[in-house]
């Protein structure tokens, strides 16, 4: 970039003595220290770039935020470190339009995932008739992201909630109504042969058997969906993990899966709702199996690490497809031929009101592994001792 001021120094070199020339070299390298503080102390990321894209600076946050070494990347090409951004289109572009500012998003997987937000903004001369270079400008907007992921997933659970609570209350009332006229029809019986009265009244009998099971299933849904608080006491996982096991023992045989023990003794307890944290481990072991042939394994973990207690429960089946690792939580997805994918939905809720978190790998025909991590309590409060003065 050209400078009107540096053009006079040039020009007037063989007039200036060697101590004011001095004294200007001393002066520019200040400035060029402070304005390298101050750029280093922004949050932001900076990249200065020439006209042909060739990397001429970048602060610290720049650095840090694409994993790059400054003295190295000097003078490489910034497409080489940002690929999947066209930056020829976009060069070309300022330079027909001039001080037009072009903002992108990008997702970088290195030195770590995250998304950044960043614009350009054309470096020209004076006059505006030339482009020299660009200003990058780069923010991470990760956690932004993930907050606004988290808005737009409450929104869709109270949605569905909203709509299972009208669903619901719609098949109770004919519900109801049939039970009130099967209790009449059990009446008239009485004025049929005793043969026939008999045939009919276990007719009504399965009848009545069916809409109590359907008022039970509704009941079961609407308590599985609604956000409840957790009832939050000590709770042993292992047991927890037991009774699950327990309480599939049926399906796992049917399914001839085998399932394999390891959990970790010892472990503390959580505050934990131990009927929500055994629906949750339901959810996803019904799941495991469910996707399994026969003869799979079913490997279920405990283990403890400085702050959580976590529960892994890893399967022998096909893997999650990757185009679908990111829908897996969403109400109403499924990938099976029966089931209302609302239960892995209810797993990652119930996560969430204890305090934890729930990781997915997954590998294509390899299985998946389901970890559930909560939050150690033990130790709730401390009393610190007075300062003394």
């Amino acid at each position: 970039m050209k400078s009107p001021f540096l053009d006079k120094l040039i020009d007037r070199l063989g007039r200036v003595d060697p101590q004011s020339l001095q004294s200007v070299v001393l002066k520019l390298a200040r400035e060029k220290g402070f304005l390298e503080t101050l750029f280093n102390t922004i949050q932001e990321g900076i990249i200065v770039t020439d006209a042909e894209g060739r990397i001429r600076y970048l602060n610290a946050a720049a650095s840090r935020l694409l994993g790059l070494d400054a003295e190295r990347a000097a003078g490489e090409p910034l497409a080489r470190h940002l690929r999947d951004v066209d930056w020829d289109k976009i060069s070309a572009g300022n330079k027909r339009e001039g001080q037009k500012v072009a903002a992108h998003e990008l997702e970088v997987f290195y030195p770590r995932h995250r998304f950044l937000s960043f614009y350009m903004v054309p470096l020209t001369d004076p006059d505006n008739s030339l482009v020299n270079g660009l200003a990058v400008i780069l923010q991470d907007v990760t956690e932004s992201r993930a907050q606004t992921a988290g808005a737009i997933e409450a929104e869709k659970l109270n949605a569905v909630t909203l709509l299972a609570a009208g669903v619901a209350h719609e098949i109770g009332n004919p519900l109801n109504s049939l039970n009130i006229h099967l209790q009449l029809m059990e009446r008239e019986t009485r004025q049929l042969p005793a043969a026939a009265a008999q045939r009919l009244r276990e007719d009504i009998g399965v009848a009545r058997a069916e809409i109590a099971r359907l008022d039970r299933i509704v009941n079961q849904f609407l308590r599985a969906i609604r956000p409840t608080l957790p009832d939050l006491k000590p709770c042993a996982v292992n047991e927890v993990v037991e009774a699950t096991l327990a309480s599939l023992d049926r399906e796992i045989a049917d399914r001839d899966v085998l399932v394999e023990r390891e959990l970790a003794n010892e472990l503390p307890k959580i505050w934990a709702d131990r009927t929500q944290l055994q629906q949750a481990f339901y959810n996803v072991v019904r799941n495991a199996v469910q996707a399994m042939r026969p003869g799979g394994i079913l490997r279920v973990q405990t283990a403890l690490d400085d702050a959580h207690v976590s529960v892994s429960f890893t399967d022998t089946g096909p893997g999650i497809p990757a185009e679908q690792m990111g829908r897996i939580f969403e109400p109403y997805f499924t990938t099976k031929g029966i089931g209302s994918g609302l239960g892995l939905m209810i797993v990652q809720r119930i996560v969430r009101e204890h305090g934890g978190t729930i990781e997915v790998e997954s590998r294509a025909g390899r299985g998946t592994t389901f970890r559930i991590k909560l939050p150690v309590r033990e130790k709730r409060m401390r009393l610190l001792e007075a300062g003394r003065g």
